[in-house]
């Protein structure tokens, strides 16, 4: 075998190192991904919760309570109520993303983040904290590991 050989084998070697290193980080994210889903669905449940406590208190339903303030005169008033939908539509379609990770199996969970809202999924791979932190340098240790090794060799051939 020569030295294309040798070079061929030790770059697939890399790459299947890598991409299984990269592979080895989705379940990771996707955990990371739930908790922080999770940590929002908890904090708007409570939010439209309270939102509709005051308006049955009120004698509303929650849709005429969000019509009568976005109708109100008073821009700050308005926006309340703008916001409230905002949040009631969030609160949905967090709770269908929830639904779906939660229905999907350990292989096709990659999949449910594909309709991830962006913020959370952004704010998630901004703050990710990966499963094997140390990756990178671990495969700087094997490659000075393998170059060492490849040295004393070719030192010990030439003293022969």
């Amino acid at each position: 075998m020569g030295v294309i050989g040798i070079l061929l084998r030790r770059l697939g070697l890399f790459f299947a190192l890598l991409a299984g290193g990269v592979a080895s980080q989705v379940p990771e994210y996707a955990q990371q991904y739930r908790q922080r889903l999770g940590g929002a669905l908890d904090e708007l449940n409570t939010i439209v919760q309270k939102f509709d406590a005051d308006s049955l208190s009120a004698g509303l339903t929650r849709e005429t309570a969000m019509s009568r303030l976005a109708a109100n005169a008073d821009p700050f008033i308005k926006s309340q109520g703008v916001q409230m939908r905002e949040n009631v539509a969030r609160t949905q379609r967090l709770t269908r993303q929830a639904q779906a990770f939660a229905a999907a199996g350990p292989f096709t969970r990659i999949n449910a983040l594909d309709g991830a809202p962006g913020q959370g999924a952004r704010r998630c791979r901004q703050g990710f904290a990966g499963l094997i932190c140390v990756f990178a340098a671990a495969l700087r240790r094997l490659a000075r590991l393998r170059f060492c090794r490849l040295s004393w060799h070719n030192r010990r051939g030439a003293k022969r």
